[in-house]
């Protein structure tokens, strides 16, 4: 891998910086992100970036994202903390999410017309949203990299990465949409 990428790097293939915010080194081949920052330094998942303290509030709302896969609303996640922190408030948990994603400690799933939910896992996968309940969930597929070299190609765009999102009916819901039908 070291040998592959001097080469690169000497031969004039690709372009490289270091992250300040997150210590990762970027590759950039032919216009697009083409080797991940993780692959060439192991880091701890969720490590904090040294823009940002891990304070002990920080730290807990970390550790109850953490506990759960169900891509919690800041407001389901305070009601997890305050059983930890009963004096913190609610825009306390906002603003350090919102903290925490932006440095990369977390992930922020945003998608129209819905609300902001989070997740500890930050490696690259995609998620599959009830359209009746809300509900979001990992979905285990591999990640599509081939799309960010075919949007790099098509478009003028120097691409950081893609976002794909599935919509379908959870089991829950389809459970309740068949006993509504059967009466």
């Amino acid at each position: 891998m070291h040998l592959i990428l001097l080469a690169l790097i000497e031969s004039g293939v690709c372009n490289f910086w270091l992250d300040i915010k997150t210590s990762n080194m970027v590759i950039f081949i032919k216009y697009y992100l083409s080797i991940p920052s993780s692959l060439l330094i192991k880091k701890r998942m969720n490590a904090p970036s040294p823009m940002i303290r891990l304070t002990t509030q920080r730290q807990i709302i970390l550790e109850e994202l953490s506990k759960v896969k169900t891509h919690p609303t800041a407001s389901e996640l305070y009601d997890m903390v305050r059983k930890r922190l009963p004096r913190i408030g609610l825009g306390t948990v906002y603003r350090n999410l919102e903290l925490m994603a932006e440095s990369g400690m977390i992930l922020k799933i945003e998608v129209g017309g819905t609300q902001k939910r989070f997740d500890a896992t930050t490696d690259e996968h995609y998620h599959i949203r009830c359209s009746t309940c809300g509900k979001v969930d990992d979905i285990d597929i591999p990640v599509i990299e081939e799309l960010v070299a075919q949007a790099a190609d098509a478009s003028s765009y120097l691409i950081l990465g893609h976002h794909i999102e599935f919509t379908g009916i959870c089991s829950f819901c389809q459970k309740q949409l068949r006993t509504k039908q059967a009466h």
